[in-house]
């Protein structure tokens, strides 16, 4: 069976992480705290999850989620993750991550930045720019009309397969926005960045289809 590690479990992480045991799959969960302080979300997601370190998380995932702030990138193992299929759900926000230069000129994207930490991992950006609510209340299985899409953006085909089958695993179509740069398409402040899935006052969100995806990604 199939194993998602989580370095951050926070309102992302522990969602995809519901999503992923509904669909069947295992989770390691882990965060900047310890395993410790994640006794009560593992003890509610059940017996399909468990909790260990940031390290021990990344080594049992055949799939990884990155689920942290962007400051924080330094401190994600990158050996355990050497040639893994990683999903960085992360978004720069100066006033929370402090200035970085190299984000704040535009010569490199926060997924960029976590792939050249990384080094060998295969870095796709998802789940980045869809309120977490909505990412829970959305999910719906394959060919249902009123099925939403998300868009994702990396440079190595093989992983964006595995996360496209991932993501329909799961309850979402995808779209794909292209290489791993092209992740700027939807972060915050562009057309693509969360209105597609509803307003924030309703929680149980509005279904977004490939075709409205791709037309908020092209404004």
């Amino acid at each position: 069976m199939t194993t998602v590690g989580f370095i951050g479990s926070g309102n992302i992480g522990g969602t995809v992480a519901r999503l992923a045991i509904a669909a069947g799959y295992d989770v390691v969960l882990s965060n900047s705290r310890g395993p410790e302080t994640l006794a009560d979300l593992v003890a509610d997601l059940g017996p399909q999850a468990r909790a260990a370190t940031s390290a021990d998380a990344a080594a049992a995932g055949d799939l990884v989620v990155v689920s942290i702030p962007v400051k924080a990138i330094a401190d994600v193992p990158a050996a355990p993750l050497a040639g893994k299929t990683v999903m960085d759900t992360g978004n720069y926000y100066a006033q929370r991550d402090g200035a970085i230069a190299e984000l704040d000129d535009g010569s490199v994207s926060s997924s960029e930045l976590l792939a050249r930490h990384l080094g060998a991992a295969r870095v796709v950006k998802v789940f980045n720019n869809i309120y977490v609510k909505h990412l829970g209340a959305l999910a719906r299985p394959a060919g249902s009309p009123d099925r939403s899409a998300l868009a994702i953006a990396g440079d190595d085909p093989a992983a964006k397969a595995a996360v496209t089958a991932f993501l329909d695993a799961i309850g979402y179509d995808t779209v794909d926005a292209g290489p791993l740069d092209a992740g700027r398409s939807y972060e915050p402040g562009t057309p693509a960045y969360g209105g597609m899935y509803g307003e924030l006052s309703n929680e149980a969100g509005t279904p977004a289809n490939a075709d409205v995806i791709r037309t908020a990604l092209a404004k």
